[in-house]
């Protein structure tokens, strides 16, 4: 009787497992770290405040006052 059966596969495959997690993680961590670079590097661009108009902030004369509190003037 033939008591070792092993095929090559079988015998390759833990060692196929952990290259392909390799791989994964190689994939996930290069997607990571290009996310962060792109955003810590980004063109002044789009974060810059040059084409916003400033916000002028209006307070209506009366300003109305929630129920439950004192208002003192």
């Amino acid at each position: 009787m033939k008591t070792k059966t092993f095929t090559p596969m079988g015998s390759l495959h833990p060692i196929l497992f952990f290259a392909g997690v390799y791989v994964v993680a190689l994939f996930f961590s290069i997607f990571i770290c290009s996310s962060l670079f792109y955003s810590c590097n980004s063109s002044s661009s789009t974060a810059s405040n040059e084409n916003l108009a400033p916000v002028e902030k209006t307070v209506p004369a009366t300003t109305p006052v929630p129920h439950g509190t004192i208002a003192v003037r």
